[in-house]
């Protein structure tokens, strides 16, 4: 199968600082990869040169083995790629469907148009339905949804927008046993479909090598470890940590 996504040599430098030096990554359909890193480790500035939100300073992207220059957020979206952010940027006092149809509203009749919200209703329910997220009604507002509740509401309107490459930023921060539970199942679940590939922002180790395929550990905006989440552990991970920060402390 065509790598789903490519990058290589991924560098960004904000004047004298550089935030990213020679990142490359690569991932296939159907997989997950767990990127993860300390604050500053460069995890963000990745995620936003995925994302359209801003250009490499140099490196190449590849989508479906076809080079790109991703242009802008709309332009990674047109391509397949969403992302959803820790702050998950739902409307709290929109019902779940409106948060699923958020800026791509179906409209009716002829101009003024007017919200079609039965067939909203009804695609939100499938669309739900699709990946296994047990909402009781599609007409509450997402206030009040549990934190693991909103997170899939996210993700959901992610898939629904027909992405491929979906990014994560912290889907388990601050969430208890339970609502981690339901997330990671969500995860599964899309994996499964053999359509998507996954990757995840995390922090937590033992949570991301639960979840993960291929682990990436990012340090100083460089890549100091990748591997198969099966072929290393907590321990060995938190080492090379240790390493890089003595080197650090030396130089």
């Amino acid at each position: 199968m065509t790598t789903l996504l490519r990058a290589t040599d991924i560098t960004r430098q904000f004047g004298s600082v550089t935030a990213l030096d020679g990142v490359s990554l690569h991932l296939e359909p159907g997989e997950i990869l767990g990127i993860l890193g300390d604050n500053g480790a460069g995890k963000s500035t990745l995620m936003k040169i995925l994302t359209g939100y801003q250009p490499p300073s140099s490196g190449q992207i590849w989508i479906d083995g076809a080079e790109v220059a991703l242009r802008s957020v709309d332009h990674a979206r047109s391509l397949g790629i969403e992302c959803v952010y820790q702050d998950l940027a739902l409307v709290n006092g929109l019902s779940v469907t409106h948060n699923l149809f958020l800026n791509r509203e179906i409209l009716r009749g002829f101009p003024p148009f007017m919200l079609d919200n039965p067939a909203m209703r009804r695609r939100a329910r499938e669309i739900l339905d699709d990946i296994g997220v047990n909402i009781p009604s599609v007409d509450l507002e997402v206030e009040r949804l549990s934190g693991g509740q909103r997170q899939a509401i996210a993700v959901a309107r992610a898939v629904g927008s027909a992405a491929r490459i979906l990014l994560l930023d912290e889907p388990l921060a601050a969430m208890g046993a339970r609502e981690s539970a339901l997330i990671i199942d969500l995860i599964q679940r899309l994996k499964g479909r053999g359509d998507m590939a996954i990757i995840m922002i995390m922090h937590n180790y033992a949570q991301t090598l639960e979840i993960a395929d291929r682990i990436m550990l990012m340090q100083h905006g460089t890549v100091t470890y990748e591997g198969r989440a099966a072929e290393t552990s907590v321990s060995e991970l938190m080492e090379i940590v240790r390493r890089g920060y003595r080197a650090a402390r030396s130089a």
